[in-house]
Order: C-alpha cells, then structure tokens, then sequence
C-alpha cells in the first residue's frame, strides 16, 4: 500500500519525537541511579565540559517557579502546552508544511515531552537523590513526590569562560560572570534550537505552508 505524504510527514514527526524523548529519559534516568546529587565528572579532563548533576524544580535551564503552586501551575501549563502543539503540528501536517517546518516544531514538543515527563513521573518512580545516596527506581519505600512535583534532572555544564564585568555594568557590576551557566539536559536543548530556528527563519518556515486559495467565481456576460 502506497503511503501519501500526509502520512510520511507524520511518521517523521513522531519519529523525531520518540527518538528524542528516548534519548532524553534514557540520559536522565543513567543519571539520576548512577550520579549522587552534585557529582561532577569532567569529560576528557575539560573544565568546560562537565556531567553535573543537579535538579531543578521549574522550567528549562533551572529557571524556577516559587512555591509548591508556581510548582503545579508549571505542570499544569506545560500540560496544555503540549496540547497546543501537538494540534499546531497536526494542522501544519495537514496543510502540507515543508519537512523543515514540522521538524522544527516537532523537537519543540519533544523537549515539552520530555520535562513534562520528569515532572509528573520521577516522583512517583525513584527514590530521593541526595549527596549520600543514589537514587533507586521503583524503591520498596515509595516515591519521594506525588504526581506532577517531581523534578527535573539537568546534567550538562558548559562554563566556557568566566570574567569579572566593570564596576559601571548595572546590577552585577564588579561580579563574576560565568558563560555558560546554567546546567541543562537534551529536552531543553532541543526547545532551544526549536525556537531559534523559528526565530530565524520564520518567514521561510511561514511561507511553506500551502494557502487554499479560492476560485473566484466568474460569469460569462450575456450574448
């Protein structure tokens, strides 16, 4: 049976999407059984390419939310969220968007998955993580947070360089500053390199969405 290109295109998507989400939760979870929190392994010796695991509980990069309701509102928005996209892709599959476009947001959704999925789950499978003890999944005394508190696990630490900014620069002048700080994991680089590529190509990626154009309706004038 031959397969029309709706079909091929969302194949694709899902395989972008299973694929990454695979990676993700496969990264996360040899992590967080074989790391204590706060360990730190330096690949190829590098300073600036570190395995550094630590966890957040809010949004990409450890950005965070206060307070057990900014923790549920997160949850919850990231929920809708991913229903918002999966119908934009939907939509964008069935218009017959290019291959670029729907890939796009495909790794979009996929990293939303992804986070989302630590969120609701790792609470409920592993145990706490701690400096002292790793964590155990499925541990015989339970979870260590209900559904949708649990937390995200970051683990790649990229400090290319750090310099102190002048006196003169607003808020943090005179400070250290550290690039790039924040610890994040696969979901939050593919949200990243998502929006940016709809950042810069946007009007190429709007263009090559087919627009049904309808036929005006003509008269032939009376002989």
């Amino acid at each position: 049976m031959k397969i029309g290109n709706f079909q091929k295109k969302l194949l694709l998507s899902l395989s972008v999407v299973f694929v990454l989400l695979f990676i993700d939760q496969f990264l996360k979870i040899w992590i967080k059984t074989h790391f204590f929190l706060g360990e730190t392994i330096y690949v190829f010796g590098l300073n600036w390419f570190q395995i550094h695991f630590v966890e957040n509980y809010g949004m990409a990069f450890g950005m965070e939310f206060a307070g057990n309701y900014g923790k549920i509102f997160l949850s919850i928005f990231r929920l809708i969220a991913i229903g918002g996209i999966c119908w934009y892709l939907y939509t964008l599959i069935k218009k017959n968007a290019s291959i670029f476009f729907i890939v796009t947001i495909s790794l979009i959704l996929a990293g939303a998955a992804g986070n989302l999925f630590d969120s609701a789950f790792y609470g409920l499978i592993f145990s706490e993580s701690t400096p002292f003890d790793k964590a155990v999944m499925f541990s015989q005394n339970g979870g260590y947070a209900d559904f949708l508190y649990g937390r995200v696990v970051d683990m790649f630490y990229f400090p290319l360089f750090t310099i102190k900014l002048p006196n003169w620069f607003p808020f943090w002048g005179g400070q250290p500053f550290t690039f790039f700080e924040p610890v994040w994991n696969i979901a939050d680089g593919a949200i990243t390199v998502g929006v940016f590529i709809l950042i810069i190509f946007q009007k190429r990626l709007f263009k090559s969405i087919p627009q049904n154009r309808k036929e005006k309706n003509t008269t032939e004038p009376a002989k």
